[in-house]
């Protein structure tokens, strides 16, 4: 057996750490919708609750009501954003915290993506909320792509090109 430091193996650490978040939400979800009756919750603190419910819809339920062309489009939607993730990931030469990052979504979309093509829904477990007003039912996948879109944001936002301030010191001179 031929030992190898992780540092020259990133994308294969890359796909076992996606494949155990993926199996975590997976099992989360499949512990959840045997464990709680469909639509019902049981109460953890005065905001918070385990549920399980299915959304048919897309974020926030959104579509959840629509008469069944949803399914196709979010599965289209979800293969649009996974798959390119993946392969940028995998052949991309990028910061290791764009990888990770990368990850986070497709984990998130892949397991989601899961959900979508065996039962046509998505299983949600969590649900917060302050007295009656309750957030939207998520899961761990939902977790996952939320996460990654704030710390790109937050990447992103912090991070302004060095020449982009010279140029708008130099233009007030």
């Amino acid at each position: 057996m031929i030992l190898f430091h992780w540092r020259q193996r990133p994308r294969v650490l890359w796909v076992i750490l996606v494949g155990a978040l993926i199996c975590l939400d997976q099992l989360a979800k499949t512990y959840f919708a045997n464990t709680i009756a469909l639509g019902k919750a049981v109460v953890v603190t005065d905001w918070f609750n385990f549920v399980h419910v299915l959304n048919r819809g897309a974020a926030f339920s959104f579509l959840a009501n629509a008469d069944g062309w949803q399914r196709p489009l979010l599965i289209g939607v979800s293969l649009l954003v996974v798959v390119p993730v993946t392969l940028v990931c995998m052949y991309k030469n990028m910061e290791p915290v764009e990888r990770w990052l990368g990850g986070l979504v497709v984990a998130g979309g892949a397991s989601n993506l899961i959900d979508r093509i065996q039962a046509g829904a998505v299983v949600d477990f969590l649900d917060v909320h302050w007295r009656e007003w309750h957030w939207p039912a998520f899961n761990l996948a939902d977790s996952y792509i939320v996460c990654a879109v704030c710390v790109w944001i937050l990447l992103y936002r912090n991070s302004s090109p060095a020449h982009s301030t010279s140029t708008k010191a130099d233009a007030k001179v």
